[in-house]
């Protein structure tokens, strides 16, 4: 399949999210043009006042809908972010499997139907399950997905590769950590933001980190999983269906050491929590090497948040 150049038209379902906002702006600034697809309250679309991007509304888990938005629109590539996250998965599951099964499978078929050149998705190192230290998780591992939320994100990469297979659509899947940065508006994970957000605090904070200080997270900031999804979508036919993002094992302890050396006025606390639902160790060599990609280490990111902070 022909790659998506610099210039064409990206279709990002979930675009006003975290992560959709990070690849939204990576698309403009390469020169894409951007449709970026959330479901809102109203029903008139919004535009950005970026002449490259529209934000359009969207029930992604409705079939007529999203016929309708790929009839009326010219789609090069999908990059697919939109999903109900973890915790209101757990509280409303029947929502959880319309937006992240239906939405996800009605985006499959029209891509197809449409000759989409390449589909990107936002999978999740949850679809593994827990795994102790002493294993270093790769593509290769059997998938042991213990919540909603990991069983949505591996059947949308099975049928994905089944559409792949079946009908040549060229489907890739990104198995992405726990998302750190400023920006993510998370009420049960505030941490993965306020650790860059109250960098520049003058007085005390607390951020809390519900892990036990010895526990490991494989974390990856959202900056560098805009630039893997984007990476994905404009590179030559990839050798595989499934990649491990370029994730970094942070120890809890030493998050909280880097954070509070950066910031007297900020103190870290720790639970007493093991990180389940995902591996502890990651092999992303598969990406690396493939498409020769290097992220930036979260404790670098820190120390340039703070640097910023600082400046301002």
């Amino acid at each position: 399949m022909a790659q998506v150049h610099r210039g064409a038209s990206v279709l990002v379902a979930g675009g006003r999210g975290f992560m959709g906002r990070s690849v939204c702006a990576l698309l403009e600034a390469e020169g894409y043009r951007i449709l970026s697809v959330d479901q809102a309250n109203d029903h008139a679309p919004h535009f950005s006042s970026a002449r490259s991007r529209r934000n359009l509304q969207c029930d992604l888990a409705d079939s007529a809908q999203v016929r309708k938005l790929f009839a009326t629109e010219s789609v090069d590539g999908i990059i697919h972010l939109a999903a109900v996250l973890p915790t209101a998965a757990q509280r409303d599951p029947l929502l959880a499997t319309r937006v992240n099964i239906d939405g996800g499978l009605n985006l499959l078929e029209m891509a197809r139907q449409f000759a989409v050149r390449r589909f990107v998705f936002a999978s999740s190192l949850s679809i593994y399950g827990t795994h102790s230290l002493e294993e270093c998780v790769s593509e290769e591992h059997h998938a042991y997905p213990e919540d909603l939320y990991g069983a949505a994100k591996l059947y949308i990469e099975r049928l994905g590769e089944a559409y792949r297979q079946q009908h040549a659509l060229d489907f890739v899947s990104l198995r992405i950590g726990r998302v750190v940065g400023p920006g993510a508006q998370s009420e049960s994970s505030a941490w993965r933001s306020e650790i860059f957000e109250h960098l520049g605090t003058q007085e005390p904070r607390e951020v809390i980190v519900p892990f036990r200080a010895a526990g490991r997270l494989l974390l990856v900031h959202v900056d560098d999983v805009a630039k893997m999804l984007l990476t994905l979508l404009h590179a030559g036919p990839t050798k595989h269906a499934v990649y491990n993002a370029c994730c970094e094992s942070v120890c809890v302890a030493d998050l909280k050491h880097e954070l509070e050396r950066l910031n007297p006025n900020i103190t870290l606390r720790v639970g007493t929590g093991n990180a389940v639902g995902n591996p502890q160790l990651l092999n992303a060599t598969r990406f690396e090497y493939e498409f020769g990609f290097r992220p930036v280490r979260i404790s670098e990111q820190l120390r340039r948040a703070a640097g910023k902070s600082n400046a301002s």
